[in-house]
């Protein structure tokens, strides 16, 4: 997928559960094609206490964002404010920029 989505973009989850949400990209995972989006895809974890070596793990039901796949979200242009596709174009000085397919706009 290359780098169309970064961290701390808006996106828009297209598909699934949490279909039609917006939130922000905490944490980028290339290797396997995920991102993890705020507010989307929340999970319970039963978790039991460790007293391992750094310190004791909080017990409980915890709840927390996992991982959803690229393809399940789409960048949210901030100029047009609507999801789009996302292109590539140089700049006079060299530098290669995300485009938003919908209004053209460089989106960096």
């Amino acid at each position: 997928m290359g780098n169309r989505i970064k961290q701390g973009d808006t996106v828009e989850v297209i598909s699934g559960e949490d279909r039609g949400i917006r939130g922000t990209v905490q944490r980028v995972l290339p290797k396997k094609n995920r991102v993890v989006v705020s507010g989307v895809n929340i999970v319970k974890k039963h978790q039991r206490p460790i007293r391992a070596g750094r310190g004791q793990v909080q017990p409980g039901i915890i709840e927390f964002e996992a991982p959803i796949h690229l393809s399940n979200v789409m960048l949210v242009c901030p100029r047009c404010n609507q999801r789009t596709r996302v292109g590539f174009a140089w700049q006079e000085d060299g530098r290669k920029v995300r485009v938003c397919k919908r209004c053209g706009e460089a989106i960096d």
